[in-house]
């Protein structure tokens, strides 16, 4: 392991010294997040970066291991939604004076829970709408606003985010999916980093084929 150190999923701080950046698992208090080893954050905080989510809510956000999320990043949640299925969307229950009970749940939109895949990269300022899942390997561009599910390795930009591309073809993107390397051992992880972060992609698709 580098300078002797292994890697430390409960550490708050992964770089030494500096503390705008940190893994997001330590962090959470919300028993409603759930967050995967080694994930990290451009920031201080998470919390702040999840809106619209209350004791009541009825969601979740679930982010899987290795994530990397900028900056400005916003995960909005379902209580962010008015009524739609009435001609008026003001939310008078939630305002001292008006005389009005909370909708019915069912009346209300909710579109489920929301879910990042692992090793997905978002970029800075994007903002992920209520119910979105995410595969692995996905890559948000910049000031993106997701408001659509978006497969593994598939890179997605724009407002609303389309897609841009797949990372890989279908093949190397089948084995990295069967392979799941997020889910080894710390030490077989950095066994594999000369695979993982290796430009060759032939090189890598002969070597996952060797290994799944």
């Amino acid at each position: 392991m580098k300078n002797g150190k292994k890697p430390d999923p409960n550490a708050v701080y992964p770089i030494a010294g500096y503390e705008k950046e940190i893994y997001v698992k330590p962090m959470v208090q919300n028993p409603n997040i759930v967050v995967g080893d080694f994930t990290y954050i451009a920031d201080s905080d998470f919390d702040s970066h999840v809106t619209h989510f209350y004791p009541w809510s009825r969601d979740k956000l679930i982010i899987g291991k290795f994530c990397q999320i900028a900056a400005g990043t916003e995960f909005v949640m379902n209580d962010a939604n008015h009524q739609m299925n009435a001609v008026s969307t003001f939310p008078f229950y939630t305002l001292e004076g008006w005389n009005m009970q909370a909708p019915a749940q069912d009346d209300m939109p909710f579109k489920g829970d929301t879910v990042i895949g692992n090793d997905v990269w978002i970029g800075q300022n994007a903002v992920i709408l209520p119910g979105v899942h995410i595969g692995d390997g996905a890559v948000i561009g910049a000031n993106s606003v997701v408001g659509s599910d978006v497969e593994p390795y598939t890179i997605v930009v724009g407002n609303p985010a389309k897609v841009l591309r797949k990372r890989f073809d279908d093949e190397l993107i089948g084995l990295l999916l069967r392979f799941r390397w997020w889910d080894k051992s710390i030490e077989e992880i950095d066994s594999l980093i000369p695979i993982l972060t290796c430009s060759d992609l032939e090189k890598v698709r002969k070597e996952l084929k060797a290994r799944v």
